[in-house]
């Protein structure tokens, strides 16, 4: 009841979003997100915006610390100025390897500020920890057997991979990755951000099933990252 609750919100939150809204397509740690957007809440209102500027090109200069590199990011993300987002794009391209992920929100945030003042309407942003395309979210799913099955068959696993192709390019979906190890398909796919993620792999299942009832109808499905085999197995377990 308590995940049909929180899918049943998730689909409201996304039925709500404006016609107008941008992904990350970037794939970036959700925990460093979090990190990022908490710690720019708490850094904006130390400094002035004439005194931010004056820093914009630290940025550029080898004997600024990397830490120093991580605030000024963040305080000039949050400046309504073309400069400022002409400065994070250009230090994107060539940051320092452990501001990569941390410059990447810097510049989305600039963006949406930017845009924001131009529009003079609020902008929104999806992001994920595994990132999209366009208007599409990325997803990691595993398709796991039942317990009659060790290993899915070729046939099976043909099957698996040409249901879900044909399933998801009905929506403008898109297959990435798919591979099989023992008794898991395990997918990567781009499916737009309205979608109802819980109907297209039930029927994906439901039609692998017509074949032979070897597939489990619970998946696996997440946006936040990508599993290992390991982990996986762990998860499966840990539902028994």
């Amino acid at each position: 009841m308590e995940e049909e609750n929180i899918y049943k919100r998730l689909q409201d939150a996304i039925s709500a979003l404006p016609k107008n809204f941008s992904v990350l397509e970037e794939q970036v740690d959700v925990e460093l997100q979090m990190e990022y957007f908490n710690y720019g809440r708490d850094l904006k209102n130390k400094f002035t915006n004439e005194l931010i500027n004056q820093h914009q090109s630290d940025l550029f200069d080898p004997n600024v610390s990397v830490e120093e590199k991580k605030n000024l990011l963040v305080l000039l993300a949050s400046q309504d100025r073309v400069e400022a987002f002409r400065a994070i794009e250009k230090y994107a391209q060539n940051p320092e390897p452990e501001l990569r992920a941390w410059s990447i929100l810097a510049l989305q945030e600039s963006r949406m500020v930017i845009q924001s003042s131009l529009m003079d309407e609020q902008q929104v942003y999806i992001s994920t920890g595994l990132g999209g395309k366009g208007q599409k979210l990325r997803y990691f799913a595993v398709f796991i057997g039942n317990e009659s099955v060790n290993d899915y068959s070729e046939v099976q696993r043909k099957l698996i991979k040409t249901e879900l192709e044909f399933t998801i390019k009905k929506i403008d979906g898109i297959l990435e990755e798919i591979s099989f190890n023992e008794n898991l398909a395990v997918a990567v796919l781009l499916l737009p951000v309205k979608s109802d993620i819980q109907n297209i792999f039930s029927n994906v299942i439901n039609e692998c099933n017509q074949y032979g009832n070897f597939v489990r109808q619970d998946i696996i499905i997440t946006n936040v990252k990508r599993m290992s085999f390991d982990e996986i197995k762990k998860f499966i377990n840990r539902e028994k």
